[in-house]
């Protein structure tokens, strides 16, 4: 994304927020990730054999490929339709959340909660399947407590923030497996937000330029 994609973001009200509270630049990180994901599912989409080889399978997991926990969030149990739900939610979420919270934080928060929510459905929720949205999950988590903490977000987004926890606690007494890496990022938001400082602590710059991370 360039500088000039990213000043288009920012003239929209929700793009405007998080350019306040965030730093707005070239999301890198979330571009690469999201090339190497798609090019996971063109991959897949031509071979369908590799899901079966790389996604997330408890019995074969068990048999000692454990790697599939980290595979398992680039393949997609969606094929076409899912992977391009996926990409697009990385995407924006995404590039939001890198304004927010810079690239190392924003690395540990996707991939911290994805492979939470691999291992947790691997043992419990969901044993099989695929699919990155468990990490966009946890980024949406951050995202909804840094709208929470921060002052002036557009009344909508704060709605819809609110609605995140609860929303996140019901998937999981569904058995879905989204719920608990999206409150996982709520909790990882908390820390890198500044748990107890107040809402003005959310957004403010830090001297290394980044806003939160």
């Amino acid at each position: 994304m360039t500088n000039s994609v990213a000043s288009r973001w920012s003239a929209t009200p929700v793009g405007a927020f998080f350019a306040r509270v965030g730093t707005p630049r070239r999301p890198v990180l979330t571009g690469a990730v999201f090339l190497v994901t798609a090019a996971v599912l063109i991959a897949q989409l031509a071979d369908p054999s590799l899901f079966d080889r790389f996604k997330r399978d408890a019995t074969a997991i068990d048999a000692g490929e454990w790697w599939r926990l980290l595979t398992g969030m680039f393949f997609q149990d969606g094929k076409l339709f899912g992977g391009i739900f996926n990409l697009v939610a990385l995407a924006a979420v995404g590039t939001f959340a890198e304004w927010c919270l810079g690239r190392m934080s924003w690395f540990i928060v996707y991939f911290g909660c994805g492979l939470f929510g691999q291992f947790l459905s691997y043992v419990w929720l969901n044993p099989v399947g695929a699919g990155n949205s468990m990490c966009v999950a946890g980024l949406l988590g951050v995202l909804a407590v840094v709208v929470l903490r921060a002052d002036g977000a557009p009344p909508g987004l704060y709605r819809a923030a609110l609605l995140i926890a609860p929303l996140a606690v019901l998937d999981t007494v569904l058995h879905d497996n989204h719920g608990l890496p999206a409150l996982l990022g709520m909790v990882l938001g908390l820390l890198v937000t500044g748990f107890g400082k107040g809402r003005a602590a959310a957004g403010s710059p830090r001297s290394d330029g980044s806003s939160l991370g």
